[in-house]
């Protein structure tokens, strides 16, 4: 089966509880950054998180004091937001064709999510829904190449997967997009850091075997460095945020 980005995208479908149990979030600093580059707060404020998944980001922003609602294509992914957010409003549907009103929001944002839209229909979606002075908002999160065992796990991935990195991140022209990068870390368990790796999708079209022939390889490794069992993730989100 040829691996479009669709496919790959959907490929979360089926492993939205692993998705959920085991991706990082993200800091508060970042949200600080977003409301300082917007030139307004979240608290009040009218928010759509587009490629909402599971809602690691949307509830963050609901805690923000943001009122949010939630947009995601995939029924597993959106199963799963149900589950873990009762209480927050979710519509199906994607960046390139947003079930939403227009001139209705204040913040847009893609956590993790930009790369699967096509930006020459999510633009102008997103110059429809966003009210003058909005903010389209998009970040990713990766781990700091800066420390050496993340580097070269890095290189490991990507020779297995013959990849060029994170050239296919890239923020879409016509808009002035600000940037800014945000530094946090997590210490979690080895099982919890190999998990994080096997919900994303290049694993997850890789398939179960040879997804754990990796992480058994990983695992190896990672605990001579890691003898106590516990991972210290550092993270570097990269945050652009246009105001329309």
């Amino acid at each position: 089966m040829t691996s479009t980005p669709r496919i790959r995208a959907r490929s979360f479908d089926a492993a939205a509880a692993l998705y959920s149990a085991n991706r990082p979030g993200y800091p508060g600093e970042l949200f600080d950054v977003l409301e300082a580059l917007a030139g307004r707060g979240l608290r009040g404020a009218r928010v759509a998180d587009v490629g909402a998944g599971t809602g690691i980001a949307t509830g963050l922003l609901r805690a923000r004091g943001a009122d949010v609602v939630a947009v995601e294509p995939g029924d597993g992914m959106a199963a799963e937001f149900r589950r873990a957010n009762p209480g927050i409003p979710l519509v199906r549907g994607d960046g390139d064709r947003l079930p939403l009103v227009t001139a209705g929001f204040d913040f847009l944002t893609y956590a993790q999510a930009w790369h699967w839209t096509d930006p020459a229909r999510s633009v102008p979606e997103a110059r429809r829904v966003l009210r003058p002075g909005g903010a389209l908002a998009l970040w990713w999160n990766d781990m700091d190449p800066a420390v050496p065992w993340i580097a070269e796990q890095d290189e490991r991935i990507r020779t297995l997967f013959d990849a060029d990195g994170l050239a296919y991140r890239t923020l879409p022209p016509g808009l002035a997009f600000t940037t800014r990068e945000v530094r946090w870390s997590r210490r979690i368990p080895l099982d919890v850091h190999l998990a994080n790796h096997a919900s994303h999708s290049a694993f997850l079209m890789l398939g179960p075997a040879g997804t754990q022939e990796f992480l058994d390889a990983e695992r190896a490794r990672l605990a001579a460095l890691f003898p106590d069992g516990r991972v210290e993730e550092r993270y570097v989100v990269t945050l652009g945020v246009a105001v329309v």
